[in-house]
């Protein structure tokens, strides 16, 4: 069988990662904001008699070094590394995608253009001649439309006869001028192509900018004689859309009106499942005491009232909540809402003497902190790259927003009930949200006049066309891939957790059970942070995951006071009552939520990333001093006021 090595190149949200997913069948997110994808991805493609290996490069708008991705495109095509290239266009913005197009040829006479999302095209009355755009490239032409699959057998059959061409004397090159054209015959023997790579890569800005003129100027030219439109209301609506959603003075306020929406409905939509749930699977408890009949007691316990219990609240804890927040946050991202996001941000982070992508690392920091460190690669500057790894997470992941729901429901809801009392928790959530990027951006402030001192480097963000999302593809991305996934992980470390909490409190000491020596001897700090030692050994049990630190703090509580079943929040409330919390020591709680040490995986995350234990330990120790120096200062304030 033949096979060959095919390189995808393309700008972001060009449908580059959709068509290597409909290609070789792997189940890859495709995010609808720039430079999601940073590293290589590869992926087969089996035709009738040959095999296509496809290699996913990372989004990029030039082959001129400026970023790491760009820096990984260029070299891969350059260094040969692929029997052929092809770039992915977007046909309904193909005057950008085409300068990307015009480098690659440059390189390589074995390039397959890709014109891609033909289908939101023909929406917006967009016509592209692919036959003259082909004899413009000197190169073969597809039209696809990946996300339905129109065009892609033709595509992949169009590979195959590129790649097994045999080679040809390349005469397509572009006009430089005489300047150019002396120093490329200076890099003698060099190819012609490999020489003009060279210069672009090169530290002369002014023959470099003279490149990137001419190119420009010749991708302009192919555009101008290959695309037609007829009708310009969808730009016109995205126009009118966007000047709601990014103006100064309508930008933030349209933000914040969004994610209230989004934080209202999960927590208006939780409460009940969670109840019901709660209900159904602390009822088989019994049914699994009984199938245990036989078992020595500590068996029966460690089992039941250890791990299946404590498996048991953190599935009715969180789930109901993520499975209303994940396919809502999905929606915003499909839709193409979250770079608008971004870009209301972006002042705002530069003012830290941050970068203002760190943006965009935040908005995935609210997904899972190590993605968000992961996401950091997408920060050109080191030191800007730095300061966005280190506090992401002042944001709170999915594995907090259960913990701080059900805070906020049970202690500063109101009194109301219904809508009411879900719009008061809602607006309360908006406020700790808005209070955790102002965290970040002190924090990054902080690193940025002190340790890491730098000028704030400049950056491009796109702003993606809007588009219907794709509700199956969202239920099934958010359900599959987040939920299910973040639940899977989290019960995974629940049930040893309750086991181990188990065996701290039932083993016995000459003080009493392990867990009260341990919470004892941590309860003079936490009196002084308004809390006591039994939340703080919480939250040290949950370093291995931020799900379990509510269901960790409960399972303390119950094996020393008389509640032995949790029955959904209303339980809750009581058996937090009944251990001495009022509203300072929910609000101190929640404060110690957002800013703590983030988990395990997003410290081993922030050790791959930075390379630096030293980093790392910076990252997990930032977050957590300021949380307990600012509830030591807010019980320090409640104490003076009540006296």
């Amino acid at each position: 069988m033949e096979a060959y090595t095919v390189a995808l190149a393309g700008n972001p949200n060009v449908g580059k990662s959709t068509l290597f997913n409909r290609l070789t069948g792997l189940r890859q997110h495709t995010g609808n904001w720039p430079g999601k994808t940073v590293e290589l991805a590869r992926g087969t493609y089996r035709g009738e008699g040959f095999r296509l290996q496809l290699v996913d490069l990372p989004g990029t708008y030039s082959l001129q070094a400026d970023s790491p991705e760009e820096q990984v495109a260029g070299d891969f095509i350059a260094g040969g590394g692929a029997d052929v290239t092809l770039v992915v266009a977007d046909a309904t913005s193909l005057r950008r995608s085409l300068c990307l197009a015009v480098q690659v040829r440059q390189l390589t006479d074995r390039m397959v253009l890709c014109v891609n999302l033909m289908d939101e095209a023909r929406k917006r009355k967009i016509a592209v001649d692919c036959k003259r755009l082909s004899l413009a490239l000197d190169a073969p032409v597809v039209a696809t439309a990946a996300r339905s699959g129109e065009g892609t057998a033709a595509l992949c059959d169009t590979l195959r006869d590129t790649a097994k061409a045999p080679p040809r004397r390349d005469r397509w090159h572009v006009s430089y001028g005489g300047e150019v054209e002396r120093a490329v015959a200076a890099l003698a023997p060099l190819e012609r192509s490999a020489a003009l790579h060279r210069l672009a890569q090169s530290g002369d800005v002014a023959l470099r900018d003279r490149i990137i003129a001419a190119q420009m100027e010749r991708a302009e030219a192919i555009a101008a004689a290959c695309i037609r439109r007829e009708d310009g209301r969808s730009d016109r609506r995205d126009r009118r859309l966007d000047r709601l959603l990014t103006s100064r003075k309508t930008g933030i306020p349209a933000m914040l009106l969004l994610l209230a929406l989004v934080f209202y409905l999960t927590i208006w939509g939780a409460n009940a499942p969670s109840t019901l749930l709660s209900r159904w699977l602390m009822g088989l408890q019994e049914p699994l005491r009984h199938l245990l009949r036989g078992a020595p007691w500590w068996v029966k316990g460690a089992l039941v009232d250890g791990m299946y219990r404590t498996v048991a609240w953190v599935v009715a804890v969180m789930l109901p909540p993520m499975a209303i927040f994940f396919p809502l946050f999905t929606l915003l991202e499909d839709a193409g809402l979250l770079p608008r996001i971004a870009f209301d941000l972006d002042r705002f982070f530069r003012s830290a003497g941050a970068h203002g992508r760190q943006s965009l690392t935040m908005c995935m920091g609210f997904g899972c902190n190590a993605c968000g460190v992961t996401g950091c690669r997408i920060i050109d500057s080191p030191r800007e790259r730095l300061v966005a790894m280190l506090t992401n997470a002042f944001v709170p992941c999915n594995g907090r927003f259960p913990t701080l729901i059900a805070l906020i429901t049970l202690f500063f809801a109101g009194g109301g009930a219904g809508w009411e009392r879900a719009a008061s928790a809602t607006a309360v959530f908006l406020l700790m949200i808005l209070f955790s990027v102002a965290m970040t951006w002190l924090s990054s402030r902080l690193l940025s006049a002190t340790v890491l001192r730098g000028e704030a480097s400049s950056f491009s963000l796109e702003l993606p066309p809007y588009r219907m999302p794709r509700l199956g593809q969202v239920l099934v991305r958010s359900v599959l891939d987040r939920t299910l996934f973040v639940l899977g992980r989290a019960v995974t470390v629940a049930a040893p957790a309750g086991l181990l909490i188990w065996v701290l409190a039932n083993v016995r000491t000459g003080d009493g059970t392990l867990l009260t020596v341990l919470s004892g001897a941590l309860d003079p700090l936490g009196r002084l942070m308004g809390l006591d030692g039994m939340i703080l050994l919480a939250f040290v049990l949950g370093f291995p995951a931020n799900e379990i630190v509510l269901p960790v703090l409960l399972m303390g509580y119950l094996q020393t006071g008389s509640l032995t079943d949790y029955q959904g929040l209303g339980q809750l409330g009581e058996i937090l009552t009944a251990h001495g919390w009022t509203g300072l020591t929910a609000l101190c709680a929640m404060l110690m939520c957002l800013l703590h040490f983030p988990c395990g995986t997003t410290c081993l995350t922030l050790r791959r990333e930075s390379g630096s234990w030293k980093w790392t330990a910076v990252g997990m120790a930032l977050p957590t001093v300021m949380g307990m120096a600012l509830c030591t200062l807010l019980n320090a304030a409640a104490r003076l006021l009540g006296a």
